[in-house]
């Protein structure tokens, strides 16, 4: 997509999953018994545009409409009659395709914590070590466990001609 001010369907999922990536490190790490309210203010961002995706956007099982009343964006009084006068059903629905969403984007983060661990706790080590790491160290580092994107990669530095 060459329009920035279009999102795609993928971006918006890749920003949930992003976003749930911390609480998702708290359980693999930590365990599930120990997992903090750090996350939420993630955790109302990915809500809301989970909610967006559903109702804004049509990008969800219900269909590819707009499920929003154009009351919604008023006053407290219009929301709750526009509330109302939506089905339950519609609303149930709603709530399903916003928790499905949530659902499989913090499967999908859980993965990719469990699958990157060992680059996770290097690069912990590391930090404890040098407290700070450039962009460069850090995907140095990174590269020593997974391909980095072509995009993400810097180009290396041209070698200076040696005189023969």
């Amino acid at each position: 997509m060459d329009d920035p001010t279009l999102i795609s369907r993928q971006q918006l999922f890749a920003r949930i999953v992003g976003g749930l990536g911390g609480r998702a490190a708290e359980e693999i790490i930590f365990g599930d018994s120990e997992v903090t309210t750090g996350a939420a203010g993630d955790l109302q961002q990915i809500t809301g545009l989970a909610k967006q995706m559903v109702v804004t956007f049509g990008m969800s099982d219900i269909g590819p409409w707009s499920l929003m009343d154009g009351a919604q964006s008023g006053d407290v009084i219009m929301r709750m009659m526009a509330r109302n006068s939506m089905s339950e059903k519609l609303a149930l629905d709603i709530d399903s395709a916003i928790k499905q969403l949530s659902d499989q984007a913090y499967e999908i983060a859980l993965q990719q914590i469990r699958d990157n661990r060992v680059a996770m706790d290097k690069i912990v080590e590391v930090l404890l070590e040098k407290e700070t790491l450039s962009g460069d160290e850090f995907r140095a580092i990174l590269s020593e466990f997974t391909e980095i994107p072509v995009e993400n990669q810097i180009p290396p530095t041209p070698q200076a001609a040696v005189p023969v």
